[in-house]
């Protein structure tokens, strides 16, 4: 089996295409049904720690059967990702990048290093004028 280390994404959506196109799936794989999909087993995810403290959910991945069912979780996640990237036809690593980049500009290193917000509306938040999130 390949690792991240030596798979492509480019062999990874040709994977998920063939095992689509093996059970004649590409008419339910609309971006509908494909969006809907990843929502839901993101929550299913998130179930995995629900309620738990933030320590407590980096200890439950030690239980090789909690991790193996996280990372199931998570293949299905991808695996659906990777199929609508397929049913869109979207280059995944251009638009991965692309992002990275606009974020580059939106969120500066040197402003946001350890921080999620901008230092001014930290500010805002004290005096309670913060009028919408982040």
């Amino acid at each position: 089996m390949e690792t991240d280390d030596r798979a492509t994404v480019g062999a990874l959506r040709q994977a998920v295409a063939a095992f689509v196109n093996d059970r004649d799936w590409r008419p339910f794989h609309t971006p509908k049904n494909l969006s809907m999909s990843i929502a839901i087993e993101a929550a299913e995810l998130m179930e995995h720690f629900q309620w738990l403290t933030p320590d407590e959910a980096l200890a439950a991945v030690d239980s090789p059967a909690e991790r193996s069912a996280v990372a199931d979780e998570l293949a299905d996640i991808l695996i659906y990702c990777l199929s609508l990237s397929n049913a869109l036809d979207l280059d995944i690593s251009s638009a991965v990048l692309g992002k990275l980049q606009t974020n580059e500009h939106r969120y500066p290193a040197g402003e946001f290093r350890g921080r999620f917000r901008r230092p001014q509306r930290d500010k805002d938040a004290q005096k309670g004028t913060l009028s919408s999130p982040p």
